[in-house]
């Protein structure tokens, strides 16, 4: 019986989100910039796209194509 106990423990924790990782804000970001017409680039935008905005924390750049 601890046994269900101790795993459920480690579930818990394996699942817990990491701090700073704004999962939330993140996925807001994405949609907002999905309404504005953009994608999300990796590593930066195409030659033909502008930047309009952040598509996460971590860095990954909203674009669109220019008008």
């Amino acid at each position: 019986m601890r046994l269900y106990y101790l795993l459920f423990a480690l579930l818990f924790l394996f699942l817990l989100p990491v701090p700073g990782n704004g999962g939330i804000i993140s996925g807001l970001r994405k949609y907002y910039c999905k309404i504005r017409s953009g994608r999300c680039a990796l590593i930066g935008c195409l030659p033909k796209e502008e930047e309009i905005g952040r598509c996460s924390l971590t860095g990954r750049k909203c674009c669109r194509k220019k008008k």
